[in-house]
């Protein structure tokens, strides 16, 4: 687990080498996009986002390295940043667009976007305190999710 806390896709990527490649894993998951949407490092967009995020699932697989692409998690409201409009069709587009790539690249999805959202298109209550973190209990089913896939790829 190389997650830091608030990082963007180009911060990812630029310690995509040392924190993934270097470690010579067998599958890497990248989760990644909700602080990019939030502004945390300037404005983005889906193009952005995903551009970055291509990029690492290219380095990984010139290693040699399987890839997951995990969805954004649901996000109706960033409260610390109010002025974005409308997370929840950047976060669509961007799902639907690594969901696509995946596909035509032979890589995995890996969707907890479905079973975390709800009806207003954010998280589900019960899985965070403040509709972008997930809790303990999104953890854990965040988990389970990653860990049947992970199960699939390595068939153990």
């Amino acid at each position: 687990n190389r997650g830091i806390g608030g990082q963007t896709t180009p911060q990812m990527l630029i310690r995509f080498k040392q924190d993934v490649v270097d470690l010579m894993p067998t599958v890497v998951v990248i989760l990644a996009g909700t602080n990019d949407i939030a502004g945390n490092t300037g404005p983005s967009n889906v193009k952005m986002i995903t551009d970055n995020i291509f990029s690492m699932a290219t380095i990984a697989t010139a290693h040699g390295i399987q890839v997951v692409l995990s969805s954004v998690l649901p996000v109706y409201r960033y409260d610390w940043s109010p002025e974005i409009v409308d997370p929840p069709s950047t976060i669509d587009a961007i799902n639907k667009c690594l969901k696509e790539y995946a596909e035509s690249n032979d890589l995995y999805y890996l969707n907890y976007f479905s079973e975390m959202v709800d009806d207003r298109r954010g998280l589900k209550k019960e899985y965070t305190p403040d509709g972008v973190h997930p809790n303990e209990k999104g953890y854990e089913l965040m988990s389970a999710i990653a860990e049947k896939k992970l199960k699939s790829i390595l068939d153990f």
